[in-house]
């Protein structure tokens, strides 16, 4: 895979693998809880059978001695988190079909691997639902889901670059109110130190929700910033969804 594009600014790395992220803003990013993401990328204690044991980690982290997480590594989780919106297909299953795709399609991270994802992610989809024990209208949806989470990812040439977090509150298996949701928040490594910002502007939603909780208005920041009352009222669900 093709860099994003490599910077001074990140000492060379390409920025969409620089650690970046901790777990906790991550799994907000991702609107996925912190315990689940830390076991998808570093593994988890449990005991069975009276013996300890620890699984596996499902995705690579950028830096595993930190706890860092990599552009990259929040859109594997947010594709990953397509997946599991179906509960009754297991994390190993869905581990075994990585590992199936990283062999069969030539993809070291199936879960970012643009020819796989191109298309809606059609490709993807039906390869995830030919692998997992998933049938009938329950594979209908889980295709549906994994679609309208990949129109949140979008690619330049064979590399992602942007990513739309979801700002409001959802149904994870509601195709609908998925596909509807607003894309005004963007994360890009390019942009803003791969901080959540406005569409198309470099202007942070953690500086408008701060200046929102200081006092000022929706109408305010709108004013201050040129932008619309929607656009600002989204940035805040992004960063404190009680206030919006």
């Amino acid at each position: 895979m093709s860099p994003v594009q490599t910077s001074d600014i990140y000492g060379g790395v390409d920025p969409g693998d620089a650690p970046a992220y901790s777990v906790t803003e991550a799994a907000r990013y991702v609107s996925v809880p912190r315990a689940t993401l830390s076991c998808w990328f570093f593994g988890q204690d449990y005991r069975a059978g009276g013996e300890r044991r620890r699984s596996h980690p499902v995705i690579s982290p950028a830096n595993a001695t930190t706890r860092m997480l990599s552009f990259r590594n929040l859109v594997e989780a947010h594709v990953l988190a397509s997946l599991r919106t179906i509960h009754d297909v297991p994390l190993p299953r869905i581990r075994e079909a990585i590992q199936y795709l990283q062999e069969r399609a030539n993809a070291e991270r199936p879960l970012i691997d643009v020819s796989l994802l191109v298309g809606g992610g059609s490709l993807f989809a039906q390869s995830f639902t030919d692998l997992v024990e998933v049938s009938g209208r329950g594979q209908m949806t889980l295709q549906g889901v994994i679609g309208a989470y990949l129109s949140r990812v979008e690619t330049e040439g064979d590399a992602v670059v942007r990513f739309y977090p979801f700002t409001r509150r959802h149904v994870p298996t509601d195709v609908e109110s998925l596909r509807n949701q607003p894309k005004v928040v963007v994360i890009t490594p390019l942009v803003g130190f791969g901080r959540p910002v406005l569409r198309g502007t470099n202007i942070r939603t953690s500086i408008i929700i701060e200046r929102y909780l200081a006092g000022e208005s929706v109408a305010e920041l709108a004013a201050d910033y040129d932008r619309s009352l929607g656009e600002i009222e989204e940035a805040i669900r992004s960063e404190f969804p009680a206030a919006a």
